[in-house]
């Protein structure tokens, strides 16, 4: 028996007509397997909180309650935030382009500490100077580090994840070394700079940050840039198909190295916001998982810019507020940690599936057209 493409498409059509309220879930999928996601992970997460003693809805509310339901909790709810939307955007761009950016971490702990840099050795700057360039050092930082796994990955075909992962060591190493020697702060044994100048101290509006108004309107405008330009256009274009890109004219090469450039700027830009407006000074531990949870946000909000704004929020949210369920509950914040793995499992596992399935059909597809008509 013969199978055609086109007795296929008629059966999809079909069904699609068959089930309408299926056709709406797949072209919202977008929006929806992101909430499931979430709602999912919560449900695995209350069984688990439940069978070690505590109350879910207790520990959920809890939660909230501590990140949201004062002032100081909010407070703290959208520092934790700021750095996390712009560790979401540095992951979607380069999603956006076909590359998996795992080394945003490095990339920002770089920008947080060359910031840090600038924010103690510039002595003689005004306050709107000094934070000027205190940003800027931690993007060009962060957009120079991740510039070498894009230069890698164009010009030497090494995978951007290797590479990454690989840069994300060396940046530790490297801060790690000079942390504990030429810039540790002297007559201190924690590894930590010297604090920066008050000059190059990101200020508060009333109770919000203005790093955390600095990453919003970064946000829109990377949505700007993605969905308007002929930047974006290349970028997504690539992303979709560099094969036909490449045949159109576009240069691949170029567009991998100035998105992996633009991807590290932003997780610079990231650490630079929480030196600057949260932490004063660069310390390794306060930094810990930051580029890491961006990958999460990123796949949550499918690479949407304006997405990662209510992704990295959620995050904040149960970062801010696991601390008080040790001592409420007894439970150890690391929780937190398993409720957002659950939540990237959910999200990452109809990408995989979809990459699984269009493999397969791409093979049947290639077998039919092997036979006769």
């Amino acid at each position: 028996m013969v199978i055609k493409r086109g007795d296929c498409l008629q059966t999809e059509t079909d069904a699609k007509k068959l089930h309408p309220s299926l056709e709406y879930l797949i072209k919202k999928q977008s929006f929806i397997v992101p909430i499931i996601a979430v709602i999912v992970a919560l449900i695995i997460g209350s069984v688990l909180i439940y069978f070690q003693g505590a109350n879910p809805i207790g520990a959920y509310k809890t939660i909230l309650q501590a990140s949201l339901g004062n002032e100081r909790g909010l407070i703290r709810t959208l520092e934790k935030t700021t750095p996390l939307i712009l560790a979401g955007l540095a992951v979607a761009v380069a999603l956006r382009v076909g590359l998996f950016n795992i080394g945003a971490q490095g990339q920002l702990i770089m920008g947080a500490f060359f910031a840090t840099w600038a924010g103690f050795t510039f002595t003689n700057l005004p306050a709107l100077i000094h934070i000027f360039v205190g940003l800027l050092a931690g993007i060009i930082a962060g957009g120079l580090w991740a510039a070498i796994a894009g230069i890698l990955k164009a010009y030497r075909g090494v995978h951007e994840v290797i590479s990454t992962i690989m840069l994300n060591s060396i940046a530790i190493a490297i801060l790690d070394y000079l942390v504990n020697y030429p810039y540790k702060e002297p007559d201190q044994p924690l590894p930590r700079t010297v604090p920066i100048l008050e000059s190059a101290q990101l200020p508060k509006i009333g109770f919000v940050p203005v790093g955390f108004i600095l990453a919003l309107l970064v946000a829109t405008f990377i949505s700007w840039l993605i969905n308007r330009t002929t930047t974006g256009f290349r970028f997504n274009t690539v992303g979709a198909n560099k094969f036909a890109a490449a045949y159109a004219g576009i240069k691949i090469k170029y567009v991998v190295v100035s998105s992996m450039l633009l991807s590290g700027g932003l997780a610079g830009l990231g650490g630079a916001i929480e030196t600057l407006g949260i932490t004063y000074r660069f310390e390794p531990a306060f930094n810990k998982g930051l580029g890491f949870d961006g990958i999460t946000i990123a796949l949550l909000a499918r690479a949407n810019p304006l997405a990662t704004i209510p992704a990295a929020f959620l995050v904040g949210v149960l970062r801010s507020g696991a601390p008080t369920l040790q001592f409420d509950y007894g439970l150890e914040p690391e929780i937190v940690d398993l409720l957002l793995a659950l939540t990237l499992l959910f999200v990452a596992a109809p990408i995989l599936g979809k990459l699984i399935f269009r493999k397969r059909a791409e093979k049947s597809e290639n077998v039919s057209s092997g036979w006769g008509s």
